[in-house]
């Protein structure tokens, strides 16, 4: 991870801000939003259960925990669409850099890339501009929907996931379920409740919630916007009252198949 101020980053910001001293700040008063599910995402019982004890673990430290809703209207199934949607331009322009440059990956290693992959590069590598203006215009439904609510409170809590672990998948490309709680999602990424922060731009971090059914459980901790020092204190208060080190033994102890 970089941090800093740098004059060719046109997103940059000059201001000095005490990261590490982040890490020992009191969450005393701060007001925490949960939202199990960002209003239409599936999530395991189990999880959501994970999470839960975690999150009302911090008024150990002080703070208040209220649920929230963001009013959301779009499905979790439209959601992934988007992010699929929006990044395809960058997608698009490196590998017309690419070969360019005489790496011509989708003309002479099209096999070696991923059939998801290659679905939504072929679907939106000629994208009209009307077509990216309205994506952009649901992002903003959704930023919207985010930043409601820090109206009333400091930090959003979710689940990282709406399920437990995925295994690995031997070829490389490894998808998540077809189902989550019973409900059909989009395998790319519509088992994950990360990338809705993409969409915002605020920052977040994952850590460990806790183990169910013996598998660790991530929660999404979000803070306002520039406000990253919000969500490592809170991150850190949390490893103070659940410290998670001893899980890393369950990993040493597995054999890798």
């Amino acid at each position: 991870a970089l941090a800093g101020y740098d004059a060719r980053d046109p997103f940059a910001l000059d201001e000095a801000v005490d990261f590490l001293g982040a890490l020992d700040r009191p969450i005393k008063g701060m007001r925490i939003a949960y939202s199990p599910n960002f209003d239409v995402f599936p999530v395991e019982p189990e999880v959501a259960e994970t999470v839960r004890k975690a999150v009302e673990a911090l008024r150990e430290a002080g703070a208040t925990v209220s649920d929230v809703k963001l009013g959301i209207k779009r499905s979790h199934m439209e959601l992934a669409d988007l992010w699929c949607k929006i990044i395809m331009p960058l997608n698009v322009a490196s590998i017309a850099g690419m070969k360019a440059a005489g790496y011509d990956l989708i003309g002479k290693h099209r096999d070696d890339l991923p059939p998801e992959y290659l679905y939504w590069y072929d679907r939106y590598k000629d994208m009209t501009a009307a077509e990216f203006y309205e994506a952009q215009a649901v992002r903003t439904e959704i930023y919207d929907a985010v930043q409601s609510a820090f109206a009333q409170h400091d930090i959003l809590i979710s689940p990282t996931l709406g399920c437990l672990p995925v295994v690995n998948a031997k070829n490389g490309n490894t998808l998540g379920p077809d189902t989550v709680a019973g409900e059909k999602v989009n395998r790319l990424i519509g088992w994950c409740l990360t990338f809705p922060m993409n969409f915002s731009g605020n920052p977040a971090a994952s850590i460990p919630a806790g183990l169910a059914k013996g598998m660790p459980v991530g929660m999404q901790i979000i803070g306002k916007r520039y406000a990253d020092t919000d969500v490592l204190a809170v991150s850190a208060a949390f490893e103070r009252l659940r410290p998670w080190r001893q899980t890393y033994d369950i990993c040493r102890r597995r054999k890798l198949s």
